[in-house]
């Protein structure tokens, strides 16, 4: 990298911004050239010295950060990762958000408890803001239509109770929510089951699974320690927590479990796909998408080496080109897809 990334961090709390400040400062990648304790300020700012990405909180005095948001996607389209509370509401409007086109989200928890968990903050917060900046946001920005607001209910729909023979594994990050949005929304209510890790931290998980519910024919949650894996289901993993699938018998369930940070990431792709092929073998699909590092990238080449079929998502259709790529490198995946060949493959596995 020739010279640092330009960040502005905007909040309105000192505190937050001086606690952000070190912890970004404290990458040799990363400059912060400017505060903001509220939009006004940060547009002043903006017009003299504009930044590569931007962190932003949402509930602020005088203007509120999706209303900010909206504006800069307009006028100005700037990476933006977005610093949000764990609250229900919270989550809720971090995931419109990323619908306005902010690119990555970080949870306002994991700032307040940097001096406990420092090393883990730095982490989150700096890998947050340097997938940022390589996603193309300005393309996103610009031509992606809005999506309309989830409907809270649909229609009832008949719950399968048939155990999965086979599973698919899916793993992604940075863009991952809105791919994984448009290849689930038309996947048949008696698709076998889909368990899923997506880099999100604790408390947004839940908040996404149910808008995923809101829009698919199948049924989407949160996964819990102890689930059984069945057809017309799929596993969404709590951020912050890892997960993995196991057998007994002719029947898979769903461990979930802390631990240390695996490739950066908790919950990590290659501690779901390193079980998958463990536990399943030749009766599972693993597919890697958008994201940047490698996580998924070895531990979709052991279920290659299992017998699973293996598919990374092409460089067209992804935000950030890094896990599929590593992927790929590695000889791990069997097809290179784009999200719409993604989307019919699994239609077809059954």
């Amino acid at each position: 990298m020739e010279r640092p990334i330009k960040v502005m961090v905007i909040d309105d709390s000192a505190l937050v911004r001086q606690t952000l400040k070190d912890i970004i400062s404290s990458d040799s990648q990363l400059e912060v050239i400017a505060t903001a304790a509220d939009p006004y300020i940060a547009a002043n700012k903006i017009r003299h010295n504009i930044p590569d990405v931007i962190t932003l909180d949402i509930e602020m005095p005088r203007m509120d950060g999706l209303t900010f948001l909206k504006t800069l996607m307009v006028q100005c389209p700037l990476p933006v990762v977005i610093i949000s509370s764990l609250t229900q509401e919270g989550s809720r409007m971090a995931l419109r958000a990323l619908d306005l086109g902010a690119v990555e989200v970080v949870a306002k928890s994991e700032i307040r408890a940097t001096k406990m968990h420092l090393e883990e903050s730095q982490i989150r917060i700096t890998d947050a803001i340097k997938a940022a900046y390589m996603a193309p946001v300005r393309r996103m920005a610009l031509n992606r239509p809005l999506r309309e607001e989830m409907p809270i209910i649909k229609s009832i729909r008949s719950v399968s109770t048939e155990i999965s023979e086979n599973i698919i594994a899916i793993g992604a990050s940075t863009g991952g929510t809105e791919a994984l949005r448009y290849i689930l929304k038309d996947v048949p209510a008696n698709s076998v089951g889909i368990v899923v890790t997506q880099h999100m931290p604790a408390g947004f998980t839940r908040s996404f699974a149910e808008q995923l519910n809101s829009l698919c024919n199948v049924s989407v949650k949160e996964a819990s320690d102890g689930d059984r894996i069945m057809r017309g289901h799929v596993y969404i993993a709590p951020g912050g927590r890892h997960m993995e699938i196991y057998r007994t018998g002719s029947q898979f369930f769903i461990r979930v479990s802390d631990g240390e940070l695996v490739n950066r990431h908790r919950p990590s792709v290659d501690v779901l796909f390193n079980s998958v092929a463990e536990h399943a073998g030749i009766h599972a699909l693993g597919i890697i998408m958008t994201g940047m590092g490698r996580d998924g990238a070895e531990g979709l080449r052991n279920m290659k080496a299992a017998g699973a079929k293996t598919i990374a998502q092409d460089e067209a259709s992804s935000v950030v080109f890094g896990m599929p790529r590593e992927a790929i490198k590695l000889g791990a995946a069997e097809h290179v897809l784009s999200l719409t060949e993604i989307g019919a493959r699994i239609k077809k596995y059954t």
